[in-house]
């Protein structure tokens, strides 16, 4: 059953439009998360979901009925922010069952639904506490928990975990998992410039940039099979090396010229009509590896390197980027400043994009 669709949306303030013919189809019980960058119209489309910005044109449905028109506490919509934004006075029951009391709901079924949320999330030993005598992510923990007890047919997370510092994210990220392993018919959009909260959490991946939806797929799709140079860029860290080629053979496999000299054998097609166009080379800094001496698809010369302790990364120039190429090794590997470094891929992680960044595999 569908959770929740979307057909044609736009949003405009005025003469500017910031979400463009956004159509996508949630299904209910799907983990959904919205990615991009600062600006890109996550934040706002998810807005439009909860009723609390208008839609300019388009459609939504909830579970089969359209709510455009819908004021927010009609939706069976339970939204989790960013600032927590629990009252300072009231204990964390009290906070929990706040939206329930304004339901006149009985007494006994507040009392039963907050204690199983609480138990859910760990918080029942906190009950009688204030906010104040909470941590962040407790406190982020009683947000969900008043969501919870709602029953919403969808939940909201707009950048739940912002606020927190690196463990707390870690843990509180995990308390999410956690929770929708729980509750799996509960369709869940969640909204984060972090790409660690959505490759771990979601079930599917939206990527949006300039008001546009540039991919919707699971996210191992998505970091295997980029559709264009957007995504290759956005989804991956470090992200993907992209480096300005040539196209000398064309066919079932295509061979293309790097600025470098190189000239490497890319297992996707192209058409007749691409010789000689200038395109963009693709692959991951954890694809490549250490050539053998005297072989290698690409080379270039170390001029910085990062020990993370598991891995390296080694900043390659000479490759023909305007930016380093990033190569990513094993920690144990010895790399110095000045080397030059051969380096090797499976060819099935070789990508190339046309001059309008748009993936060979997925041209029309």
């Amino acid at each position: 059953m569908t959770g929740l669709k979307i057909a044609n949306a736009k949003k405009a303030y005025g003469d500017v439009e910031v979400l463009h013919d956004v159509n996508l189809d949630i299904k209910r019980g799907e983990f959904i998360v919205f990615v991009g960058p600062s600006g890109c119209g996550k934040s706002t489309l998810l807005r439009m979901i909860a009723g609390l910005e208008e839609i300019t044109s388009g459609s939504m449905e909830i579970e089969g009925t359209v709510v455009n028109d819908m004021p927010p506490s009609k939706r069976g919509i339970a939204m989790v922010f960013q600032s927590y934004a629990l009252y300072p006075h009231m204990t964390v029951y009290d906070n929990m069952a706040f939206g329930m009391k304004i339901a006149k709901a009985s007494k006994g079924e507040i009392d039963q639904r907050v204690r199983a949320a609480a138990e859910k999330l760990q918080l029942t030993e906190y009950l009688e506490r204030l906010p104040k005598a909470l941590s962040g992510g407790q406190r982020q923990r009683v947000a969900i928990g008043r969501a919870i007890v709602r029953d919403p047919k969808v939940f909201l997370f707009d950048e739940p975990l912002s606020n927190l510092d690196a463990a707390l994210r870690v843990a509180t990220r995990i308390e999410i998992a956690k929770l929708k392993e729980s509750m799996p018919d509960a369709t869940m959009i969640y909204v984060t410039h972090d790409q660690v909260e959505a490759m771990t959490l979601a079930d599917r991946i939206v990527v949006l940039s300039g008001g546009y939806i540039e991919q919707v797929g699971a996210p191992m799709d998505l970091y295997e099979d980029p559709h264009n140079l957007f995504v290759a860029r956005f989804i991956g860290s470090p992200a993907m090396n992209i480096l300005p080629a040539t196209i000398e053979q064309t066919g079932a496999q295509t061979v293309v010229s790097l600025q470098s000299g190189d000239q490497v054998k890319v297992p996707v097609a192209s058409a007749d009509a691409m010789k000689g166009a200038s395109v963009h080379f693709g692959v991951r800094p954890e694809d490549l590896r250490l050539a053998d001496e005297g072989g290698g698809l690409m080379h270039g010369t170390v001029s910085m390197t990062e020990s993370l302790g598991e891995v390296t990364l080694g900043y390659m120039d000479g490759t023909g980027s305007d930016e380093p190429m990033i190569v990513k090794l094993p920690g144990n590997k010895d790399i110095q400043r000045g080397q030059q470094l051969s380096l090797d891929a499976d060819p099935d992680k070789l990508h190339l994009f046309n001059d309008s960044g748009i993936s060979l595999r997925h041209l029309n």
